[in-house]
């Protein structure tokens, strides 16, 4: 394991899913929605509401891949022949054994995910979802850890709909009053802070924003 070795974290919809990757061995991806990380040295699996309160919405195991080949979903699972995918391919990845990530990696807030590109060094030391998000830009991960060492928990990479068109802005800060939005793409809703470079005026210009907004609306991370 390096810290650069590459996480690919996937849904899980299904606790039968689970039971598959536990005990065939392998965890399958639509490839016509199949990301770019389907080489990944490690595929982790977030749960859906399936699972139950003690473990929706979060990340509990993960595995090595030690291969993949692309195959119809009916060959995977002969048993559903009638579905309506059964003909259409999927990347059918190959596990190690199941290992439990503890202690587990958290949503504070329920928010849909399809797949998320991580690094190994992200992986093991996040403890809610928006610790792994890598992005190129070091000034959004800067300020990021600033706000919350100073208590405050923003979604990261987060669709947007202004009217017909949608945005993915950097953050997002559930405040009591609406939301703050941030971002450093000038192409982004009208009401969201275009994040700069300069990281004290940035950070007074959000604190401001969430004033307005009643402040923010904090969660506690389970232990």
């Amino acid at each position: 394991m390096y810290p650069e070795d590459r996480v690919l974290v996937g849904v899980m919809p299904d606790p039968q899913d689970l039971i598959i990757a536990r005990d065939q061995h392998w965890y399958r991806v639509p490839a016509k929605h199949a990301p770019t990380g389907i080489h990944a040295e490690y595929v982790a699996f977030y749960f859906t509401r399936k699972f139950g309160p003690d473990q929706r919405w979060g990340i509990h195991f993960f595995a090595r891949r030690t291969g993949h080949e692309m195959v119809r979903r009916v060959d995977l699972l002969p048993d559903q022949p009638r579905h309506p995918r059964a003909e259409e391919s999927y990347f059918k990845l190959q596990l190690g054994p199941l290992r439990q990530k503890e202690p587990a990696i958290v949503s504070l807030r329920w928010r849909r995910i399809t797949f998320i590109q991580t690094t190994w060094d992200r992986f093991v030391a996040a403890r809610e979802i928006n610790d792994l998000f890598v992005t190129d830009d070091k000034f959004v991960d800067r300020v990021y850890q600033v706000l919350k060492n100073r208590g405050i928990q923003p979604e990261r990479l987060v669709d947007i709909r202004e009217g017909t068109t949608t945005y993915i802005v950097d953050m997002v800060i559930p405040c009591k009053n609406g939301s703050v939005l941030l971002s450093v793409d000038q192409q982004h809703p009208r009401q969201a802070i275009e994040l700069g470079d300069n990281e004290e005026r940035d950070l007074q210009r959000i604190e401001k924003a969430i004033q307005q907004r009643g402040g923010p609306l904090t969660l506690d991370l389970p232990i």
